[in-house]
């Protein structure tokens, strides 16, 4: 049976003080939630500091990305034995910002994902259209490449351990959402890639997230979808009332 799975992207956001306030609130409000596994995201600079405030809660820690090498001359960048030191179990990877704003590929978040995998950590692979590809009906198109290229070469074991999030790149941020209707129709296109890929046992057991605005209003439409399997939260996150209602409505 799968897992749903929450889980909130705080972008650049929070100073450790910030993330610190907020998590304390979040651990104390999502106490008695055992139906859905919930992960906050945040900058890599605070993750220790919301790490030691999550210890032996029910809410995991994961980070917003990755370089695929261990260690090196590679300034800037965070590997994963880093992230792990620093208490992340999940990092997300691919997400629009990151191949919009800085050139991430799919044979980039391929390797990121082999990375991740090696190291322990669970993988939240992102894949999306934006408007233009979705005018003009190139939406499942750019799926497929990115869901056959980006989950290339994984065994079935591999696979297992990877979350798969769905997000619409019209809808993030501008508070547009894809209907339930729409959302579910994309979901069930990849598990469907997944069985191509895999088998059917394969492609019913993976976690697939629906990431596109995100809100109270709509968790509960969203996740009564078949496929739809959780959330990847964006500015929701950075609240606690509303991460608070986002998770309790996916119960």
């Amino acid at each position: 049976m799968r897992k749903t799975v929450i889980a909130g992207n705080w972008k650049l956001n929070n100073t450790s003080k910030e993330a610190i306030e907020l998590v304390t609130l979040l651990k104390r409000d999502l106490l008695d939630i055992t139906e859905v596994d919930i992960v906050v995201c945040p900058v890599s600079t605070v993750l220790a500091d919301v790490r030691d405030v999550l210890t032996e809660s029910n809410i995991k820690i994961g980070a917003q990305n990755l370089f695929w090498e261990d260690k090196g001359a590679f300034t800037g960048e965070i590997s994963a034995p880093l992230l792990k030191d620093a208490g992340a179990e999940y990092v997300i990877i691919g997400h629009s910002e990151r191949r919009q704003y800085f050139g991430e590929t799919n044979e980039t978040v391929n390797k990121k994902i082999k990375a991740a995998l090696v190291h322990g950590l669970s993988p939240i692979v992102c894949v999306g259209e934006n408007l233009e590809q979705r005018e003009t009906d190139k939406a499942f198109d750019v799926i497929e490449t990115q869901c056959r290229e980006s989950l290339a070469g994984f065994t079935a074991a591999e696979m297992k351990k990877i979350i798969i999030a769905y997000e619409p790149i019209w809808a993030i941020g501008t508070g547009k959402t894809a209907s339930p209707d729409q959302a579910q129709e994309i979901h069930q296109f990849i598990r469907g890639l997944l069985v191509e890929m895999h088998d059917q046992e394969l492609a019913d057991s993976i976690t697939i997230q629906y990431g596109g605005s995100v809100k109270p209003e709509n968790i509960k439409d969203l996740i009564a979808q078949k496929d739809i399997d959780g959330a990847l939260v964006g500015g929701a996150s950075l609240k606690r009332d509303s991460f608070v209602a986002i998770v309790t409505g996916a119960c």
